[in-house]
């Protein structure tokens, strides 16, 4: 049967729809090209860092220079080639069905960070920018990312008050400026957060604005400790 299957619908590439021999994966060029992580990174952000550091966290320029909220941090791949293609076909290409293989990819990279009674968390949406998207790529990532890693899951823990107009070409200080206060924790579910760890999970991180706002949001609803989790890296080298 699964011959006929395969033999009907054969195995394609996630992102240029080429032939490969396994569902829901890449080809060798696109595998090639998507820039996935190893080896030593910043603890913090998950930037691929030089040398070997196997028993010390290290930290990349950036987040020794800024103060980040959170605990510990990764990232799947470099916002760059076929990493940052895959990126925008789920966020604005309606491609939701890539949310699955991404989100493995991602529950493997989070497993260092997770701890007994973690919950994962997506970054929200405005409520304006959901209804026009019809869904929101965090929540994908992490629903089906807890699934994975056997953890809990709350959707809707945080709320994002005002809408932010978009940041591409932003600097650093103008995207903190625009995130400052914006999300704040949804109050029917702080009870779900106060004292356990959790994971936050959104799909890019730039200068780590986003992440700072929400980390804060989630220590305002009692958090015991945030790490977070994204699927592509915005580095200085991509």
């Amino acid at each position: 049967m699964q011959g006929l299957i395969r033999a009907i619908y054969p195995a394609r590439c996630l992102s240029c729809g080429a032939l490969t021999d396994d569902d829901f994966g890449l080809c060798g060029p696109c595998w090639r090209d998507t820039g996935f992580i190893g080896g030593t990174v910043c603890d913090l952000c998950g930037t691929p860092l030089p040398g070997d550091a196997r028993d010390e966290a290290v930290h990349c320029d950036d987040c020794l220079t800024i103060a980040r909220p959170w605990t510990r941090g990764r990232a799947v791949f470099l916002y760059s080639g076929t990493g940052r293609k895959l990126v925008l076909q789920l966020k604005h290409g309606d491609r939701t069905d890539l949310a699955p293989s991404l989100a493995r990819w991602l529950a493997r990279t989070a497993r260092p960070l997770v701890e007994p009674g973690t919950i994962l968390v997506p970054v929200p949406l405005h409520w304006s920018r959901l209804l026009a998207r019809r869904y929101n790529q965090a929540a994908l990532l992490a629903q089906t990312a807890a699934g994975l890693l056997g953890l809990a899951h709350c959707p809707d823990a945080l709320l994002r008050r005002r809408r932010t107009a978009p940041l591409d070409g932003h600097g650093r200080d103008a995207r903190f400026a625009a995130l400052d206060g914006t999300i704040t924790p949804h109050p029917a579910r702080r009870s779900r957060i106060a004292g356990r760890p959790v994971l936050l999970v959104d799909d890019v991180m730039t200068t780590g604005a986003t992440l700072a706002a929400a980390t804060e949001a989630l220590h305002a609803a009692g958090a015991s400790q945030v790490c977070a989790i994204v699927l592509a890296r915005v580095a200085k080298d991509a």
